[in-house]
């Protein structure tokens, strides 16, 4: 069935993402009307459109006189479906390797004639929920900031979208080191969940009844899970953001229980966590970054009489990470940056206090 015109129904399962030359998303199969097709589950699927050239990131499916695709919306379309496959030229990116981490076994675009039809303009599902609101939310940002050139850049901190944002920009990150810190990590989880962790404890203790009931200091562990978990769903729940949000849990049960664990029990029961739930998340390169950088930090911090100088303490953890994940960023990407323990000394201040709160 590869290469064939098969009619298919099926949800918009992501927010569609404008492209140079179409519109892309993934879509859910619920039901093939051509008889003897066998169509995968999930796929991901191209709309092009004839002579369409983007001028800017921004630019919208009314623009390029597309059909306006929704996330959560249930569709008829007409398709021509591929496998995925890769090609083996050097620094080329694996797209087949991406595809099967997504669990995503094929990949097509969608046929002019016959006209996609839309059935249903939402599909009540709590995934497509949340699709929605990333779909809206992104909207919104492009429609404020129009065509600024940080546009992608803040729309990948604030939802996880990294597609608009540009190539050069993409090369400037992996030569100073940074590009941790443009997706959405588990340094900015964290952060987020610490604050509204601080919030709510300090409004909940100024009233002596509330206490009673709930110590301030439990009130606001619960927020700030409540604060992670919203969080990581509108930021696509990636594996970085899935690895913080399991450790942050685990340590919020055992103060909530009153237990001390450490930092190592910490991460590897988010390790098999993560990989229980989705066994292709080893083939994820934020995987083992994200794993990795936090397993460098903690056994350089752990085993510690007292605690160090803050300067001390923040040169030791950066030069750990550096070091650590060498051997990690060369098989991955066969470069590693020199500058990346000074360029990330200013930028993660930078980042994760000053340009990740604003953009929330």
């Amino acid at each position: 069935w590869q290469g064939r015109d098969i009619t298919i129904v099926g949800v918009v399962a992501s927010p569609p993402v404008m492209h140079d030359r179409g519109m892309r998303f993934d879509f859910d199969v619920e039901q093939v009307q051509t008889a003897g097709a066998l169509v995968p589950g999930r796929i991901s699927l191209i709309q092009y459109a004839g002579g369409f050239a983007m001028t800017a990131p921004m630019a919208t499916a009314e623009q390029a006189d597309l059909p306006a695709f929704h996330a959560g919306e249930r569709w008829r379309l007409t398709v021509r479906l591929k496998r995925p496959h890769s090609t083996s030229n050097p620094h080329g990116y694996d797209f087949e390797l991406w595809m099967l981490e997504r669990n995503i076994r094929a990949s097509g675009y969608i046929r002019q004639q016959p006209e996609a039809v839309r059935l249903d303009a939402r599909v009540n599902r709590p995934g497509y929920w949340i699709e929605m609101v990333r779909e809206t939310v992104g909207q919104r940002m492009a429609q404020v900031l129009q065509a600024q050139p940080y546009v992608g850049v803040l729309k990948a901190l604030a939802i996880g979208e990294d597609d608009a944002i540009s190539q050069q920009d993409w090369q400037v990150f992996r030569n100073t080191g940074i590009i941790h810190l443009v997706s959405i990590s588990g340094l900015h989880i964290t952060m987020l969940s610490g604050m509204v962790y601080g919030l709510v404890a300090g409004f909940w203790r100024r009233v002596p009844r509330w206490t009673l009931y709930l110590p301030a200091r439990k009130a606001g562990l619960l927020a700030g899970v409540v604060a992670a978990i919203a969080y990581s769903l509108v930021a696509g729940f990636s594996i970085p953001t899935q690895r913080t949000l399991y450790m942050l849990s685990v340590f919020a049960l055992a103060f909530w229980s009153g237990r001390r664990v450490s930092v190592g029990h910490v991460l590897l029961l988010a390790l098999f966590v993560v990989v229980l739930m989705d066994p292709w998340a080893v083939l994820a390169t934020g995987f083992w970054l994200s794993f990795g950088a936090v397993a460098a930090m903690a056994y350089v911090m752990g085993g510690r009489l007292h605690k160090p100088h803050w300067l001390r303490d923040a040169v030791a953890t950066q030069w750990a990470v550096t070091i650590g994940l060498m051997p990690v960023l060369l098989m991955l990407f066969g470069q590693i940056s020199l500058i990346s323990p000074i360029a990330n000394a200013f930028a993660i201040p930078l980042v994760s206090l000053v340009i990740v709160p604003l953009t929330l």
